[in-house]
C-alpha cells in the first residue's frame, strides 16, 4: 500500500477571524428591546419566537456583522429546574457576564444612559489601562461596560 504524502500544515497566521455574535441572558424580551434599542440606540435585527423561546438580535448600525443575541439564561430546553433556577437568581445579582462597548464620548453616553434611567455603576473615569470608562446594569442586571481611549 502507497502512502500519501501529508499536506502541509495549516498556519493560522493567515486566517481572517472576526467576532460574529456574542449572547447577552435577559429575563424579559421586551424590557431589553426598550434599553438595547431606544436607550443605548442600537437596532434590533431579529426576533425569532421557537417553542416557547424567544431571542432578539440587536446591534451597532455601524458594525453590521456582528450581532448581540438577547436570550433567555437557560436557553437550553434540557436545563433542569434546578440550573433555570440558578441562573435566574445569579442574572438577578448581576454576575452572569455582560459587554463592553466602545464610544467616542464616554461622557455623552453616560448622560444619556443616565438620564433614561439606567442603573449606575461607575461614573466615568479614567483608567489606568487607557481607557476613560463608566459602567450601567440592563433591565435584567447584566453588566455594560462603555470605554473611550484615551487620547494621548
Amino acid at each position: 500500500m502507497e502512502k500519501r504524502p501529508q499536506p502541509p500544515g495549516r498556519s493560522v497566521n493567515g486566517m481572517d477571524i472576526k467576532l460574529s455574535t456574542c449572547f447577552i441572558s435577559v429575563d424579559d424580551h421586551d424590557k431589553a428591546i426598550a434599553f438595547y434599542r431606544d436607550v443605548l440606540g442600537l437596532e434590533v435585527r431579529n426576533d425569532v419566537g421557537f417553542e416557547g423561546m424567544r431571542w432578539v438580535t440587536v446591534g451597532s448600525p455601524t458594525q453590521p456583522d456582528v450581532n448581540i443575541v438577547l436570550e433567555p439564561a437557560a436557553a437550553d430546553p434540557s436545563t433542569s429546574p434546578a440550573d433555570k433556577q440558578a441562573l435566574a437568581e445569579l442574572m438577578a445579582k448581576g454576575l452572569l457576564r455582560g459587554v463592553i462597548f466602545v464610544t467616542d464620548d464616554v461622557d455623552a453616553a453616560f448622560e444619556r444612559i443616565s438620564s433614561a434611567g439606567g442603573e449606575v455603576l461607575q461614573e466615568p473615569m479614567d483608567q489606568p489601562y487607557g481607557v476613560r470608562d463608566c459602567a450601567f446594569r440592563d433591565p435584567a442586571g447584566n453588566m455594560l461596560r462603555f470605554n473611550q481611549p484615551r487620547k494621548e
